[in-house]
Order: structure tokens, then C-alpha cells, then sequence
């Protein structure tokens, strides 16, 4: 582990133990203009990482919470260096008492993660990795189960709200998949699919701080990830993405044929 990633590793697990913890079910909420919830820990914990990250390295910091034109502009002048923060994935999770949110932190050089780091506050679970580096979960190499080499053994994370109605019809009534689950908090999904914890994931659109530090963290346990119209994952619409990935290229290839007949 490099300096950098350790120092931000570091920090990450503290402003999620200080910050979001002690909030977790005692905060108040309220609706942004797409319809998602914003509370207080968010607020809190993305002024933390602005401040800590800009100590460990000043590079701009690009926060779920800022608005769209602060985004995009933090994008565009941030090619030699960027990082990408999502204060609290999984908000809802958070308010209703779901113990399936993270925090999430990508270092961005030239449009592509060199670092990715996610922290489970509730189940103290650090995700980490660094490009070239591999992948891991508080210190073990990831993923730590292999997957099943056939499609129809595969556990599925499979978010049904952004499918297409014909896509997600088709994948109730004819998956190829054993099993399917959706657990709300969309850079967790991508680590449990690096652990081996699903084998294959399925999203109809991202924003960057849902796949930043997760798809580098998959790259780096071997993992593949495309899109509906992309075979190259970091090609199409930055700030809406979609996801076909895979723990291995094999099961990806089949999931990725099965999906784009059904589209």
C-alpha cells in the first residue's frame, strides 16, 4: 500500500467513525429535486472529506452534494487530478436503519480512478485498491470467493428501478441467473462484487461517484465491467452510466450477450 492510499485510507475510516456514526438514525431528512434524500451526516461528512483529502493531497474535490454546474466544472478543470467523493451512498439506508451504506473516495488522473477506497461505517468494512496495485478488504487481497463458472449459479446485485420495463420484465420472468439481489447503496454493490460476494451486477445508470472508486476496486480483482452500449466501461455519458459487469470476463461475456438481446 502506497503512502497516498494509506493516508487516505486512514482518513476515511475516521470522518466515517466521527461523522457518520454517531448520526446514524438521529438525523433529520429532506427530498432533493431528483427525488433522493439529503441529511445533515452528508453535509457533515462531505465538508470532512473536503477538508481532510485537501490536507493529504490539494487537489479539487468533486462531491455528490454540490450542484450540477460545480460538478462539471470541477470535472473539467481537474484532469491532472481530481477526487470524487460520495459522502453517504445508500441515504435511505442510512435514515430508515438499513445497515447497507458507505462512504466513497476516487482519485481521478487524466478521466480514469488511480485510487479507490469505500468504508462500511456499520459493519467497519474497508474496500481499497490502487491501479496496478490489486484490490482488498482490510488487507486481504480481493475477491475472496471465486465465483461459479456458470451464469445460472450466479448471484445477480440487479437495481430494477433504472431497467427499461421490457429488461426488467424479462429478468423477473427469465433470468439466467440463480439468485438476485438489490441492497440500495450502489458502491457497496460494487465492492460485494469484488469480494465474490455476487458474481454478476446489473445498473441502468450511474452517476461517477457511484462507479468511481468501485470500478477500479473490481478492475483490480480481476473483475469487468461495459455498458449498455459500450464494450470499453469509461467510454459513453460520465455523468450517467450504465453497468454490466462481471467477477470474471467469462461470466461477463455471458451476461453481457444475455442482456443486450433482451434490450
Amino acid at each position: 500500500m502506497s503512502e497516498l492510499l494509506q493516508q487516505v485510507c486512514i482518513a476515511v475510516r475516521k470522518i466515517g467513525r466521527e461523522q457518520v456514526m454517531p448520526r446514524y438514525l438521529k438525523v433529520a431528512h429532506e427530498r432533493k429535486t431528483d427525488g433522493s434524500l439529503l441529511t445533515e451526516a452528508d453535509l457533515a461528512t462531505q465538508h470532512a472529506l473536503i477538508e481532510e483529502l485537501g490536507r493529504i493531497a490539494p487537489y479539487p474535490v468533486l462531491g455528490e452534494e454540490m450542484t450540477d454546474e460545480e460538478q462539471r466544472r470541477l470535472w473539467a478543470e481537474g484532469q491532472d487530478g481530481l477526487w470524487c467523493v460520495d459522502p453517504i451512498d445508500g441515504t435511505t439506508n442510512f435514515v430508515t436503519g438499513l445497515p447497507f451504506f458507505a462512504i466513497s473516495v476516487a482519485l481521478i488522473k487524466q478521466g480514469r480512478p488511480q485510487l479507490g477506497v469505500i468504508y462500511d461505517p456499520r459493519g467497519d468494512e474497508l474496500f481499497y485498491a490502487e491501479a496496478g496495485g490489486g484490490a482488498y478488504l482490510d488487507g486481504d487481497p480481493l475477491p475472496i470467493k471465486r465465483p461459479p463458472a456458470e451464469l445460472k449459479r450466479c448471484i445477480a446485485g440487479v437495481d430494477f428501478k433504472r431497467l427499461s420495463k421490457d429488461l426488467a420484465v424479462r429478468l423477473a420472468g427469465e433470468h439466467p441467473y440463480s439468485s438476485q439481489r438489490n441492497l440500495g447503496a450502489s458502491t457497496l454493490d460494487w465492492c460485494y462484487l469484488a469480494a465474490g460476494r455476487l458474481h454478476i451486477y446489473l445498473h441502468g445508470g450511474q452517476k461517477l461517484w457511484d462507479y468511481a472508486a468501485g470500478s477500479l476496486i473490481l478492475a483490480e480483482a480481476g473483475g469487468v465491467a461495459s455498458t449498455f452500449g459500450e464494450d470499453d466501461f469509461w467510454q459513453g455519458d460520465l455523468w450517467k452510466r450504465s453497468v454490466i459487469a462481471g467477477l470474471t470476463p467469462e461470466l461477463l461475456a455471458d451476461w453481457h450477450a444475455w442482456i443486450r438481446q433482451s434490450i
